[in-house]
């Protein structure tokens, strides 16, 4: 098959290696990632200033694309511009740390495959729970049955899927989950600290989930141990609260002069 692989997390992130290292004897790869870490930049693009694109070689071969932009910016490219073939299959990943609950909204590797659905092609979003001393190798090879499950099972149009991997080691793992996306809220804190210049500034340095989640969202399998399988789709609307809204008495004269 024909894989690409971008990340948020740059071209450089050994999780992307990971995954480049366990593909690489069964499948075509290209890789197209930001040229530098592009962590929570969310689904942003690059409007106001140019893309520029480079070759990055490893051990002396041609590796992959280093783009100067954010994940959305690489899937565009790399499908627009620079695959002479439309792959496949999207791999974004693998992410140094979980990806679940709104912080979704925030991922630039979710956002890489969501972009992928947008453009038509199957994808998936690939994290590993934790931020220390991580160990890329079963989340790499677990790719394959994420790429398996893409080819024969497919999506509905427009959904991508976002996968959580417990940091331990395989037989911890206490099996697979389809979940939703959690909304529990954060609970976030900041560091206040001093510049050597005597100015005071703030250093974003924790969150936590406050509250209960369900059985079935994401950080509560995630806690028991299980890997998580989300469907996530592009597609915003609250269709409760739309339904809700269609159901008032809401004003719809349109003022047509300014008060004087």
């Amino acid at each position: 098959m024909i894989i690409l692989l971008t990340n948020d997390d740059g071209i450089h992130a050994p999780g992307l290696f990971a995954l480049y290292r366990a593909l690489k004897p069964d499948h075509e790869l290209y890789i197209v990632a930001p040229e530098s870490e592009m962590s929570a930049v969310g689904h942003a693009i690059t409007l106001t200033s140019p893309l520029r694109v480079q070759e990055v070689r490893k051990n002396g071969s041609f590796y992959g694309y280093a783009v100067t932009g954010t994940p959305a910016d690489c899937v565009k490219i790399a499908l627009q511009e620079l695959l002479d073939t439309p792959p496949d299959v999207i791999l974004s990943g693998i992410n140094l740390g979980a990806n679940v609950g709104v912080n979704l909204l925030y991922s630039g590797t979710v956002s890489a495959a969501t972009e992928g659905a947008f453009l038509g092609v199957p994808s998936a979003a690939i994290s590993l729970a934790t931020l220390k001393d991580p160990d890329f190798g079963f989340a790499a090879r677990f790719s394959k049955v994420i790429i398996r499950f893409l080819s024969t099972s497919g999506l509905s149009d427009g959904t991508a899927l976002n996968v959580n991997i417990p940091a331990l080691p395989p037989d911890e793992i206490r099996g697979v989950c389809i979940t939703r996306q959690g909304t529990a809220r954060f609970e976030e804190r900041f560091e206040t600290r001093t510049d050597p210049r005597g100015n005071m500034y703030y250093w974003l340095s924790g969150e936590k989930f406050v509250g209960e989640g369900r059985a079935d969202d994401d950080f509560i399998a995630l806690r028991q141990k299980k890997i998580t399988i989300t469907p996530i789709h592009y597609d915003l609307t609250c269709n409760r609260e739309l339904e809700r809204l269609k159901s008032l008495s809401f004003p719809l004269e349109i003022p047509l002069s300014h008060p004087k």
